[in-house]
């Protein structure tokens, strides 16, 4: 397939992110939790922006995402939303949101879309969670799947591991990947999978998939944003490319304030505020300025 410079539309949607597979553009997607870091990976023009349980590792240090629940979800995609101006804001829907049937998975995805102001959730699951994806979708949801290594299922997969690698296997992905498309998801996240296997999927279904460790062939690439900037801790995935280290940029700066506060050079007279010479006469007290000038007065 032949890729194209995307022609970035003023807003991204649902709709539009098939448009540029079928342009045969590549697209962008970043995780984000708060305002701050949503409002820079926007503004520098990230087209999805995925507010993902990877929230679970990476801000609340847990150590998979079990544990994330949906009211945290529903907290920092409120953050997120007031900072994301263009891009298609999803959301994840966290293990236990979706297991307990439809109307349940219905409920949980509306609040991520009324109070979280998602425009998309995301969920889980191949062809077993199709029905939900089915039923989300008739309810105008709009809904973006999720298969191969799916981190939610770590204690029944027993750790983090590319999937895919038989011919049975991949099939069975490629089967996951066609039943999402026909319940009517927008696209597909692939995760952890041959890079021979993703581009398969990608030109066997029309909906855009999205590649995380699933090769160069995907029409949309998503890293977690502090892996990527080096803001981990331990081991990262073979698929991370580091950006930046974060990590060390923040140890030295806090390290240096520590310093600087330590040996008395933090604050300055320019970083502090003196007290007016009237206020200082009526409260008959002497002013940093009138010392500095007269060191007996110190």
């Amino acid at each position: 397939m032949a890729y194209l410079k995307p022609q970035r539309p003023e807003k991204v949607t649902a709709p539009s992110l098939r448009a540029s597979k079928e342009r045969g553009e590549r697209l962008v997607c970043l995780t984000a939790y708060d305002y701050p870091t949503a409002r820079i990976v926007d503004e520098a023009g990230i087209d999805v922006v995925l507010v993902g349980d990877s929230i679970g590792n990476v801000i609340f240090g847990y150590g998979n995402t079990v544990p994330v629940t949906l009211d945290e979800i529903v907290m920092h995609t409120r953050a997120v939303r007031r900072a994301v101006q263009r891009a298609l804001l999803v959301a994840d829907m966290p293990y236990g949101s979706f297991h307990t049937g439809a109307d349940d998975t219905v409920r949980a995805a509306l609040r991520l879309i009324k109070e979280g102001a998602a425009e998309a959730v995301k969920l889980e699951g191949g062809r077993k969670r199709a029905p939900l994806v089915k039923r989300l979708a008739d309810e105008e949801i709009a809904v973006m799947g999720h298969i191969g290594l799916t981190p939610q299922s770590v204690n029944k997969l027993g750790g983090y591991r590319v999937q895919g690698k038989t011919a049975e296997t991949a099939r069975a992905l490629l089967d996951d990947a066609k039943a999402l498309e026909d319940a009517g998801a927008f696209a597909i996240v692939l995760e952890v999978v041959p890079r021979e296997i993703a581009r398969l999927i990608t030109e066997s279904v029309k909906i855009p998939t999205v590649g995380i460790g699933a090769g160069p062939h995907c029409d949309i690439q998503v890293l977690v944003l502090h892996d990527m900037l080096g803001l981990t801790f331990g081991k990262v995935a073979r698929f991370v490319r580091p950006y930046a280290n974060l990590r060390e940029t923040m140890t030295d700066a806090v390290s240096r304030f520590a310093e600087d506060v330590r040996n008395g050079s933090y604050p300055s007279d320019a970083e502090s505020y003196g007290l007016p010479a009237e206020a200082a006469a009526e409260l008959n007290i002497s002013t940093e300025d009138e010392k500095a000038k007269d060191p007996k007065r110190s």
